[in-house]
């Protein structure tokens, strides 16, 4: 027989079983036949295990209104407190669904802050697992009040601990903001969606017709929005893609990220790297198989895989310690920077630059994309983006530049002339202000408008252009480029240039902040 408890543990054990039970049985089933974890299971799954502390178990809503006062469920509605993914101290929420929809209410917002504001004063980060059908109705301003307050918070902790966003469900109206501020942004394709206003009030505001998933699902913030890093398949791809991205990533802003063992040799010599730029020079190629070639164990996390394919960005390692990547992608759009890649890569250097992780740049850059829909669309604002990342930017900077290197891409792309510590180049690099073609037609321009030239002559002009502009070695004259290297040893430089500026300290001139071109 069990041993008898006395009134006050009862009480506790009683209290401990209802908040556990969340909004019943009936609706846990409701969320696990949905193909959903419920709240506590995706703590369970994301922290490692026995690692949870909850905070406010016992927390209960203060609506009086509207039958509010006969409904209180000890927790109202989320989850939070902290826990260890990898041995390292984090803070999480997680909203829970099966409890009034999982609707923030003035608690339930307080509970949030006070697990963000434990984050800011012990350095770690905060991971929010959103599954809410937004502010709570009952409740009025108060539920709006205590959005606000968790923004403030998110804009607070924004640089100083990494913020990282699953969304595991609905996430509508204001809530939607907190994610957007966050560092990163995780979506589960079929069960999550985000937006501002429904299907229903654009149907009648705007006469559109479109579906929940059309309007905010994973796909569409991933591929189309940008507001969406990461889409996964369920909720356990998305609790183990978290742990992965926090392997790389510092605990706040003072600390450097974690380095990591590895057996992959430092000084590995990589021959097909010799022969993966095309002697084509409009010839397309996959950047990835240099990144992937180059990263301990050819382990390459990319970020923003879906959105503006035509940058790639993400974390790899090496020698064990990781590094931001950003590359041009030669096979789409011919790695032009757009209005989008701009935005999209300015965004992740500033957050490398954040948190000290070191940025290394693999360039193959024609120039920006033409166009109208570019120009008025502001291409020259969202281009000065990632100019002003990368000049603000005092980690460990280096930049490979692996075939064309043209115009104000050139410059834009971490060039030595914005503080880029080291700077190499492959035999195979073109570094000018515009292709060859292009610049025999503009310099021989009062020639050729009074006769036309042989293609035999107008070949030979090009080819003087290229041998005198379209190579790396009047850039290397100049000291632009630190050093020509061969494609197999780019493994080896890397390392040994971020060994080299382990110690480096750089700082940017006393500001409030700047100001950006938003």
């Amino acid at each position: 027989m069990p041993e008898h408890q006395s009134p006050p543990l009862q009480r506790l054990n009683d209290l401990n079983q209802q908040a556990e039970s969340g909004g019943g049985a009936e609706r846990l089933a409701r969320q696990r036949s949905a193909g959903k974890l419920t709240a506590r299971e995706r703590i369970e799954f994301l922290l490692d295990n026995g690692s949870f502390e909850e905070l406010d178990k016992f927390v209960t809503h203060r609506c009086q209104d509207f039958g509010m006062q006969e409904q209180q469920v000890p927790g109202d509605g989320v989850v939070s407190g902290y826990g260890l993914i990898n041995g390292r101290q984090v803070y999480v929420f997680a909203q829970d669904f099966t409890v009034f929809g999982g609707s923030l209410s003035e608690t339930n917002a307080q509970k949030i802050c006070k697990v963000m504001d434990l984050a800011m004063k012990m350095g770690a980060p905060v991971i929010g697992l959103n599954d809410s059908g937004g502010a709570r109705i009952q409740e009025g301003v108060v539920s709006l009040g205590g959005y606000a307050d968790i923004f403030l918070r998110n804009t607070l902790a924004s640089g100083v601990v990494p913020q990282i966003s699953a969304i595991m469900g609905p996430c509508a109206g204001g809530a939607v903001y907190s994610p957007a501020i966050t560092d990163f942004v995780v979506m589960v394709r079929s069960s999550s969606y985000m937006f501002i206003t429904g299907p229903d009030v654009i149907k009648t505001v705007t006469h559109e017709e479109v579906s929940k998933e059309e309007l905010g699902g994973a796909m569409t913030h991933n591929r189309q929005s940008g507001v969406a890093h990461f889409a996964v398949n369920d909720d356990r791809e998305c609790l183990s893609l978290i742990r992965e991205l926090l392997s790389f990533l510092p605990s706040n802003n003072l600390e450097s990220p974690p380095r990591r063992e590895t057996q992959d040799p430092v000084d590995r010599l990589d021959s097909p790297l010799d022969s993966v730029v095309p002697v084509e020079a409009n010839k397309p190629y996959d950047i990835k198989s240099i990144i992937q070639t180059v990263a301990d164990e050819h382990h390459f996390f990319e970020v923003h895989a879906h959105f503006a394919p035509n940058i790639v960005v993400g974390f790899a390692r090496l020698a064990g310690r990781p590094v931001g990547i950003v590359a041009n992608q030669p096979a789409v759009l011919a790695g032009c920077l757009d209005i989008d890649a701009s935005v999209k890569a300015a965004r992740f250097v500033r957050f490398c630059d954040a948190f000290n992780i070191p940025l290394v740049t693999f360039e193959d850059v024609p120039g920006f994309l033409p166009g109208t829909a570019q120009e008025f669309g502001g291409i020259i604002r969202h281009g000065a983006k990632l100019l002003y990342a990368f000049a603000e930017a005092t980690v460990p900077k280096i930049t490979v530049i692996t075939r064309k290197s043209y115009g104000g891409a050139y410059c834009v792309m971490a060039s030595k002339h914005i503080r880029t510590d080291m700077n190499f180049a492959y035999p195979t690099a073109e570094i000018a202000v515009m292709g060859p073609d292009s610049a025999v037609n503009i310099v021989y321009r009062k020639e050729l408008s009074q006769a036309p030239i042989l293609e035999e002559e107008r070949s030979r002009r090009i080819q003087e252009f290229k041998e005198r502009f379209a190579n790396p070695y009047l850039a290397a004259e100049r000291g632009y480029i630190d050093e020509v290297i061969a494609p197999r040893d780019t493994r080896r430089k890397l390392i040994t240039a971020l060994n080299m500026l382990d110690t480096k300290r750089d700082k940017n001139p006393p500001k409030k902040h700047g100001n950006i071109p938003l």
